[in-house]
């Protein structure tokens, strides 16, 4: 039952593991798996649904993996702001947040929610006027969750956090969503928080929480973060390495994180996002500096800067049509080979 080579993983890879642990994969579902297996939760494709409160849609204008890519996100009434619109929970009584996904799980294009335009529609990070590409440091491929954020919330670039003494990154607090599925760029889907990592990424905090759906088969199982641990063995310490390793292709220096990359629990991440949301308020209130970011609202009565529904329209009316997605270059597969001295 428990021998690699005829459950498809291939022998070198399961030298790699440095515990006595591996990664099955079969197709998009990932198996955590023990030499002596523990009594323990089994995943299956019977996933129970939760309903969503809302029903979201995506408008896709522009041409993938060029500079004019757009995704723009709907209501049932019309376009909205991911950054603004989108309420922060699915479910307050619950902790049930609402998550926009950025970034698929094994893709490489470093999308976002573009702060600084109408409507922010998710689009390609751009650096001297090349789209960015996250590189592949072996024996990670692209993202290995689905990256997003989460709405309403706010790293305020003028605020200093207490716990680690570093400012805010002007950007909604960005989420890990661990579970099996690969969602869909732009879709919004419902997570529970398990914890939190501090990033600090060149002199600010960067938070990283780690989420799953809720819809996931191992979602009833993970309550705080020392459950992944359990359950997704070697699981935190890959999410550890990758984000402290990710830019050394591109020559930069190993990232750094506060509480020695410990990452800290669900009720630390909790008080984080509800700070973070407080700051968003402030910023659709124009009680802060919004700094170039684009505060436009749809939805939310008490922002100080509103778009009609008409003017959201226009907004996604003009944008570049939908056009075929250009070819990637080869080089977004290459793996790099990274040490840390």
């Amino acid at each position: 039952m428990w021998d690699c080579a005829r459950d498809g993983v291939p022998v070198a890879m399961a030298h790699m593991c440095s515990r006595v642990t591996r990664c099955l994969l079969s197709r998009n579902v990932r198996h955590f798996v023990n030499i002596t297996p523990p009594k323990r939760f089994k995943p299956s494709l019977d996933i129970p649904q939760v309903s969503s409160v809302m029903a979201y849609s995506t408008v896709e204008k522009g041409t993938p993996n060029t500079l004019d890519y757009r995704v723009f996100i709907k209501n049932e009434d019309g376009p909205v702001s991911p950054f603004h619109d989108i309420p922060l929970f699915a479910n307050e009584g619950n902790k049930i947040f609402n998550m926009v996904v950025e970034i698929p799980r094994w893709t490489n294009a470093k999308m976002e929610i573009a702060t600084k335009d109408p409507l922010n529609p998710i689009k390609q990070d751009v650096k001297k006027g090349k789209l960015r590409y996250v590189a592949n440091c072996f024996p990670h491929h692209g993202y290995i969750w689905n990256y997003g954020a989460l709405p309403q919330t706010w790293e305020d670039p003028n605020h200093v956090d207490e716990t680690t003494g570093c400012k805010g990154d002007n950007d909604p607090i960005d989420v890990c969503e661990i579970g099996y599925r690969v969602a869909k760029r732009g879709e919004v889907i419902q997570v529970k928080i398990l914890g939190t990592l501090a990033l600090i990424d060149e002199g600010e905090t960067d938070w990283k929480l780690i989420a799953i759906d809720v819809n996931d088969p191992l979602a009833p199982q993970l309550s705080d973060i020392s459950d992944v641990e359990k359950h997704m063995p070697g699981f935190l310490k890959a999410t550890v390495e990758w984000f402290r390793i990710y830019k050394i292709p591109d020559g930069k220096p190993e990232n750094q994180f506060a509480f020695n990359g410990e990452p800290k629990e669900r009720d630390f991440a909790h008080k984080i996002i509800m700070e973070t949301h407080e700051a968003w308020q402030n910023l659709v209130e124009g009680k802060a500096e919004a700094g170039g970011l684009n505060n436009q609202c749809v939805l939310v009565s008490h922002a100080v800067n509103k778009l009609s529904q008409s003017e959201a329209e226009e907004v996604v009316s003009t944008a570049p049509e939908p056009g075929s997605a250009m070819p990637l270059d080869a080089k977004v597969d290459l793996w790099h080979y990274v040490s840390l001295k």
